[in-house]
């Protein structure tokens, strides 16, 4: 699933989740509109109420792209 994947199906079920992006803290449906292209087609996995990681080419997880607020 690609991180675009990702914040759709968030922002679908519950827009009103805040992740942080560097300084930055926004819901996911204005992330989709913000963040780039090639961020947006990263694969991705989310650990629910932690972050979303990156999933590097060799499947394992790599940098962590977004944390979501509490």
């Amino acid at each position: 699933m690609t991180l675009r994947e990702t914040l759709q199906k968030m922002a679908a079920e519950n827009g009103s989740a805040k992740l942080s992006y560097g300084e930055k803290v926004s819901e996911p449906g204005e992330l989709l509109n913000t963040l780039s292209e090639p961020m947006l087609n990263r694969k991705a996995h989310v650990q629910p109420g932690l972050y979303i990681a990156e999933i590097n080419e060799g499947g394992y997880l790599g940098q962590v792209l977004l944390k979501f607020e509490k």
